[in-house]
């Protein structure tokens, strides 16, 4: 055998090796983590869990309903305020202003949010929110969260509308179509499967944030939906219950850390479910 070939196998069978050695590393951690959620966390989960509040110190009976509706309303709401704004500024920079100085700004300040940590959003929400209103509030939480969804939808949006063909958006044009109806019933269906997974990749990017939420949200004890006021979510009950020395609020944390990491599971495989049929389409 040539001894350059067969040194380049071993080297090939070498690097092959390191490359799955460290998939496995990955893996590995990840079917720990997996593990001990739901070891510590499916011990806790019953009818309660969903159907009651959160209970008081030393209390042995209660749930996280009260969290749990907290966390859906804010989520809900910080994605439907982000998720439009996203959508219009990823549509301008793939659309309108390709070239332009004005897209470079945009760019490079969407790069900065996306890499900020959520910590530093919360505190200038919180310097820009909470201290005029003179108190916490779930109102506050949304706008945290809508802060940290809309650089993802925007480069989520700009790199899907910059996959649909441009002789598609030509000969709509040439039929006499204008600007804003070739963008709606061209682009925005070409890319429809693609755009929806930005919503869901940015939904599950805030479904368990709890930094901007200790500053603007913070939590309480009781149900309530009034948004001008602090609310129960499960990010930050968890965190409280945690640090707490009740053997029931730590169990409930358990069960609420896993409530948060299925539900965030199941929106990254449907957005791989709707990207796996984009990239079929």
């Amino acid at each position: 055998m040539n001894p350059i070939y067969s040194s380049r196998k071993r080297f090939d069978i070498v690097v092959r090796a390191l490359c799955v050695g460290a998939a496995l590393f990955g893996v590995t951690w990840l079917a720990l983590i997996l593990f001990t959620l739901f070891y510590n966390g499916l011990a806790g989960i019953n009818f309660a869990v969903f159907y009651q509040d959160t209970p008081p110190p030393g209390s042995t009976e209660g749930g996280l309903r009260n969290a749990i509706v907290g966390s859906i309303i804010m989520t809900v709401i910080g994605v439907g305020i982000g998720a439009p704004l996203g959508l219009f500024a990823g549509t301008y920079l793939a659309e309108y202003g390709k070239h332009d100085k004005l897209t470079s700004i945009i760019r490079f300040i969407n790069d900065i949010l996306l890499s900020a940590p959520s910590i530093i959003i919360g505190l200038f929400v919180y310097g820009a929110i909470v201290v005029p209103m003179g108190g916490f509030s779930a109102f506050a939480g949304c706008l945290a969260l809508a802060v940290i969804v809309i650089p993802v939808v925007v480069r989520t949006t700009e790199d899907m509308l910059g996959l649909v063909p441009n002789p598609l958006r030509e000969a709509a044009s040439a039929l006499g179509l204008p600007r804003s109806l070739v963008i709606r019933r061209i682009a925005y269906r070409a890319a429809r499967s693609g755009l929806i997974t930005g919503v869901l990749l940015a939904t599950a990017r805030v479904a368990g944030e709890t930094a901007p939420l200790l500053f603007t949200a913070l939590s309480n004890q009781f149900f309530s939906l009034n948004l001008t006021k602090t609310m129960a979510n499960l990010p930050v009950t968890i965190n409280n219950f945690v640090q707490s020395p009740y053997v029931y609020w730590k169990q409930l944390a358990w069960s609420g850390a896993l409530l948060i990491t299925l539900t965030v599971l199941a929106l990254n495989i449907g957005a791989r479910i709707l990207g796996a049929e984009r990239t079929a389409k």
